[in-house]
């Protein structure tokens, strides 16, 4: 156990410098820290608690998620009815219905019913584990089929939009530059955004907030306009209110309900500017299969007019000039700059699969957290200085190299947090003090197990070597629970719970390295230089 090789010696050494090294940059102003080579500027960051910042409880919108699964299901039949074999496999179908958050239709060709509800129940089998089906599919009047959401589908789809909210809200967050913003769900249809330092959530709220939910849909030509300011349009059309500030006077298109192309297609979306007017706009791009239906759509539909569509509102109606080749567009509508760039972040983000609103709103002021973190260094400072008496008054020179062993300790905490990128909030100081309270355990058990040693008559060399392998078990279990209570912590809690579980994680991992390993090198060393023939412990 006493044994130290010179290449051990080397290892630890340098871990320890690089411990030291790599947490300094934390310590350090904004300024200094970006004169600093890319390598050495991650920093442990501070939460929400500590530095400020914006807290917005967002709730989806569980009605337009219905909306949005008729519309994706409606699409399905219309694909699902289409053959795989050509226009001989296809399946005639009557004007889809959406009414009363079904799906009904009727199948031309009776013969052709049996095939048409095998092909739709291959398309509505639900999740394979739980063998329920996401929608049920009746048959009335013998040839009307007549689709309804099962309430297991339902439930699912719930908890599908809302990892996906999630997902998309937390790139759109990041896109903006902010420092690591804490995004989870909060039961089964809110989102918890929480972006310290960001003191103006408008931004922020405006960017969220949009859906962006792009469409490129056909005016119906055979709308008549008075008939649709009565609220009656042709069948398989729908009115679509213009966006505010567009429309040139009008104030709503006769769209046909059928997608051509979605911003699911998008493969990227930037800020520009319009070559002629030079007026900001967003250029967007398709992917290979969105580019080939663009252009196939348009130049099957030249001198009619198509509409951009976001979040159910016409930015604009042009008409179709000649086929649009490339797989490119743009967006234009009354924009700034600022506009155009948020919804190009949007549009990259992907559209969110339900409307989200802010429900709750809060600004943390960074005067409570820096005086958070006053309070929390000054915790710090005292229950330091404490171990550090406590452990050279009772132990000598063993505690002593217990204290350069618990400095050590808080260096390579910081370091190990500011290489993951981890963000400490006022729990994780929590976390931080009850560590440095901790990290001691292991070197008092290992001095009180020397200290038995040499009271049976042990030699010191002896007494050390026990002391150090046989109290090593003990540590090792002990440290073991604790790290499984962390770990359930982090699983099953949320925002501060699971910062205090990462700060006490590294820190038992951290604390079980220099309290057993970095102070028996030293121990050794003192050993193998001086040789004393007695020791005081």
């Amino acid at each position: 156990m006493l044994d130290f090789p010179r290449w051990k010696t080397i290892s630890i050494s340098i871990i320890l410098l690089l411990g030291v090294l790599f947490s300094i940059p934390s310590f350090l102003p904004e300024k200094t820290l970006n004169n600093l080579p890319s390598f050495m500027q991650a920093k442990v960051n501070l939460g929400l608690d500590l530095a400020g910042g914006s807290h917005l409880l967002l709730e989806a919108d569980i009605d337009d998620l219905r909306k949005t699964q008729l519309t994706t299901m409606e699409k399905t039949v219309r694909t699902a009815m289409n053959g795989e074999r050509g226009p001989d496999d296809d399946i005639a179908i009557g004007e889809l219905a959406t009414e009363g958050g079904k799906i009904s239709f009727l199948i031309r060709d009776q013969a052709q019913l049996d095939d048409a509800r095998d092909r739709l129940f291959s398309q509505t089998q639900g999740a394979a584990m739980t063998g329920q089906r996401d929608w049920d599919i009746d048959i009335i009047d013998t040839s009307r089929i007549v689709m309804t959401p099962t309430a297991a589908g339902q439930t699912q789809a719930v908890a599908d939009a809302m990892d996906s909210a999630r997902d998309i809200i937390d790139k759109r967050v990041n896109d903006l530059g902010t420092r690591e913003p804490t995004i989870i769900r909060q039961g089964n249809d809110r989102v918890v955004v929480q972006v310290p330092g960001l003191q103006d959530p408008s931004e922020l709220k405006e960017l969220i907030g949009k859906t962006a939910r792009l469409e490129f849909r056909m005016v119906d030509p055979n709308a008549d306009p008075a008939e649709a300011a009565a609220g009656r349009v042709p069948v398989g059309s729908e009115i679509v209110p213009y966006a505010e500030g567009e429309g040139s006077g009008a104030t709503f298109e006769v769209l046909r309900r059928q997608v051509m192309i979605s911003g699911e297609q998008l493969i990227n979306a930037k800020q520009s500017f319009d070559p002629q007017s030079n007026e900001p706009v967003v250029s967007i791009s398709f992917d290979s299969g969105g580019s080939s239906t663009f252009a196939k759509v348009t130049a099957q539909n030249v001198g009619k007019r198509f509409a951009m569509v976001l979040d159910g509102k016409v930015l604009s109606a042009p008409s179709i000039n000649e086929p649009i080749l490339g797989g490119s567009a743009q967006i234009s509508g009354s924009f700034s700059v600022a506009s155009a760039n948020a919804l190009a972040i949007s549009l990259r983000s992907g559209a969110l699969p339900v409307k989200m609103a802010v429900v709750e709103e809060r600004t943390v002021t960074p005067e409570l957290g820096a005086d958070s973190i006053r309070k929390g260094a000054i915790a710090g400072i005292i229950a330091t200085v404490a171990v550090l008496t406590l452990m050279i008054v009772v132990y000598g020179r063993f505690g002593i190299y217990a204290n350069v062993a618990l400095v050590f300790n808080v260096f390579l905490i910081i370091a190990i947090m500011a290489a993951f990128n981890a963000t400490l909030t006022l729990p994780g100081i929590a976390g931080f003090v009850l560590t440095i309270g901790a990290a001691v355990d292991a070197n008092v058990l290992i001095n009180e197990r020397i200290r038995e040693e040499l009271k049976r008559g042990r030699k010191i060399y002896q007494a050390i070597d026990l002391g150090y392998s046989e109290a090593s078990r003990a540590i090792f279990d002990a440290n073991v629970t604790n790290v499984i209570a962390a770990a359930l912590m982090f699983w099953f809690g949320s925002g501060p719970i699971k910062g205090f579980a990462v700060v006490l994680t590294i820190g038992i991992i951290t604390s079980v390295f220099t309290a057993v390993t970095v102070t028996r090198m030293f121990v050794a060393h003192w050993l193998r230089t001086n040789r004393p023939t007695t020791i005081n412990i």
